[in-house]
């Protein structure tokens, strides 16, 4: 699947329900992003793990009984080697249990039109009624990477969670096209015998990145090959048409009204990218909806109209156009000043 457009290039058995062993971490994530991008808290804060949290099996980091960590890097033992002791210790810290979370993670799924997915815990460990499928992961990743800081830590190959007393847990990314495949820069990988060989991941090349599922494969040789050849597919055949840059202003302003400045300058809430077979080319226009003009005081960020994204007279994109600056409202000196400028 293409991320900048959502568009999936070739897909089998996309909406059949698997286990999908560790892979319901990355909707952990998920959740843990969003929580410190509200400011509920941040990386460098400490946390202690309860026996609850540092008696997981499975994939763990062997946290310490009532051991402080930082929860920048309980979420680094996440993503890089799929610890469920820090896991279930962030899920814990959230919503003060590991079920209280797993309610969070469904009510986020289906926020995210997730059809085909149902969590009962937070780690990926065998239990009845656990679900997703290869079209869910693709859109689980998609949003956990709109977190950027994400990439701080999938790109890690080896680090270590450093414990009390100095003890140390050497990490190894359980993602191996981190490190053998151009341009991967994430992704989850997920085995139990129920769920067999997992992994969703993404890789960026020219512009373009690409997401890649692979569920039930039977050994971690064909699972990481498979993801990759879908990887390849991907970039030998397609191109990503970037169209709508929200970190480039619009060509057009917008007049205000009683303002200390007499145009707004405006931006796109979000990217947009089209995705076409390599050396297409495509016809697309962009129509805007705005008032006349606006009056002050504006801030940075308002929402002040919409523009369409329309290729073969089709509008495939509706995108919020947001005030870039902020504009005080004009004082009595500054008409005053207007008024002896233009005498």
């Amino acid at each position: 699947m293409d991320y900048g457009s959502k568009k999936i290039m070739f897909a089998q058995n996309e909406n059949k329900r698997f286990p999908i062993a560790s892979m319901c971490k990355i909707m952990s994530l998920i959740l843990i992003y969003e929580k410190i991008d509200q400011g509920k808290f941040k990386e460098e804060d400490i946390i202690t793990v309860s026996e609850q949290a540092s008696g997981m099996g499975g994939s763990q980091v062997f946290l310490e009984t009532n051991g402080k960590y930082k929860i920048g890097d309980l979420i680094k033992s996440i993503v890089i080697s799929s610890a469920n002791d820090s896991t279930v210790a962030m899920a814990e810290h959230i919503a003060g249990s590991e079920q209280g979370f797993v309610v969070l993670m469904n009510k986020r799924a289906k926020d995210l039109g997730l059809n085909d997915t149902n969590f009962t815990n937070c780690t990926g460990l065998p239990q009845p009624g656990q679900y997703s499928s290869a079209r869910d992961c693709a859109f689980m990743l998609c949003e956990l990477i709109n977190h950027k800081n994400y990439f701080n830590y999938s790109r890690i190959w080896m680090d270590k969670m450093i414990h009390s007393a100095g003890r140390e847990t050497e990490m190894t990314n359980t993602n191996k096209l981190v490190r053998f495949y151009k341009g991967c820069d994430g992704g989850k990988t997920g085995y139990t015998s129920e769920a067999m060989h997992c992994v969703t991941v993404t890789a960026q090349r020219e512009g373009m990145r690409l997401i890649s599922v692979i569920i039930g494969a039977e050994s971690s040789k064909v699972r990481f090959g498979e993801a990759s050849k879908l990887l390849n597919y991907g970039f030998a055949n397609y191109q990503s048409m970037p169209i709508i840059k929200s970190d480039t202003l619009l060509e057009i302003e917008l007049e205000v009204k009683g303002g200390k400045q007499k145009a707004l300058t405006l931006q796109a809430e979000e990217d947009f990218s089209y995705l076409t077979k390599k050396f297409d080319s495509i016809n697309y226009g962009i129509d805007y909806n705005l008032p006349k003009n606006i009056s002050a005081p504006i801030k940075k960020g308002d929402v002040v109209g919409k523009l369409s994204v329309v290729i073969d007279n089709q509008v495939l994109k509706e995108i919020n156009i947001l005030a870039a600056c902020d504009i005080d409202c004009k004082t009595y000196a500054d008409a005053l000043g207007d008024i002896l400028h233009c005498w």
